[in-house]
């Protein structure tokens, strides 16, 4: 298969890396992004760069968005003047969006005369960069089988887990069990701390049980040294990660009062200034420092 020309809309922590490996990979790539001076280093690198969404639409065939939500999406990809640009393209949709947004998108590009697949990603930026994300793409067969190799350029891990709107709901199945277990996790290892017990002790019993998952490796000297900077993923975006898993897992009529305990903590470490810091940092309402207590 020919390549494909690319347009990717929004060149943040995800997309810029993502946005590097396909020029690397040999792939004429136009971004566009709110605040350009954030494109400049892929510029540099060989992407073009567009002075608008719809100069970046109208000059690729596959057009590739990591914005913040549906309503980004929606303002940047589709307002009615745009219909005659999209028209034949394809629009990827790689963001964490809920399912429902997700379908309603695909309403969109097709009443554009688009084709829409979704790709979110189960990873960071480390996972970004070295081309080892995992993928769960929401798409028909044809769709999965053409962009499939566009999609390695991303990681070897790609699962074609059914139409439109499920990969969504299984990102956002992912992404609540991050919060659940980063609040568990910070939960045990402060009363632990609080009552003397060694932590290496704690942890090489867990580490030899069933309740282990290596998240907790991953966050542990962030909760332990308090220093959550530069982040792989903030702590504003798990907030409205969960809010759109509560949404989406309510019109399911499934209990979210777990998950809501969570948002309420995940809330509380925003209004402490936490929002643009690691996620961990939830670690700061559940085991406060002690000269706040």
């Amino acid at each position: 298969m020919n390549k494909p020309s690319v347009a990717l809309f929004g060149t943040g922590l995800m997309g810029a890396p993502l946005a590097g490996r396909l020029l690397d990979a040999g792939y004429r790539v136009v971004v566009w992004n709110r605040t350009v001076e954030k494109a400049a280093p892929l510029v540099a690198k060989g992407a073009l760069l567009a002075e608008s969404p719809a100069q970046a639409a109208a000059s690729a065939d596959l057009l590739i968005t990591w914005l913040s939500d549906q309503a980004a999406i929606q303002e940047v990809l589709f307002p009615a003047e745009r219909a005659s640009v999209l028209e034949g393209k394809t629009l990827l949709q790689m963001a964490t969006i809920g399912p429902e947004h997700s379908r309603c998108l695909q309403d969109a590009a097709h009443a554009h005369g688009a084709g829409y697949l979704e790709a979110p990603v189960l990873g960071s930026i480390p996972e970004a960069k070295a081309g080892t994300l995992l993928l769960m793409v929401g798409a028909t067969e044809a769709q999965f089988t053409r962009f499939r190799p566009l999609l390695e350029v991303f990681g070897q891990n790609i699962v074609h887990v059914g139409e439109v709107g499920q990969a969504a709901a299984m990102k956002l199945a992912f992404n609540q069990l991050i919060a659940g277990l980063t609040a568990s996790f910070s939960l045990s290892l402060g009363l632990v701390q609080e009552e003397g017990v060694r932590v290496e002790l704690f942890m090489d019993m867990l580490r030899d049980s069933a309740l282990y998952a290596p998240t907790f490796d991953k966050k542990l000297l962030r909760m332990l040294d308090r220093d959550y900077a530069n982040p792989n993923f903030p702590t504003r975006h798990l907030l409205k990660d969960i809010d759109l898993c509560i949404d989406a897992a309510e019109q399911r009529g499934l209990t979210t009062a777990a998950l809501q305990g969570v948002r309420d903590i995940t809330s509380l470490a925003l209004a402490k200034g936490l929002a643009d810091t690691d996620y961990s940092a939830i670690n700061e309402v559940i085991h406060p420092p002690r000269e706040e207590k």
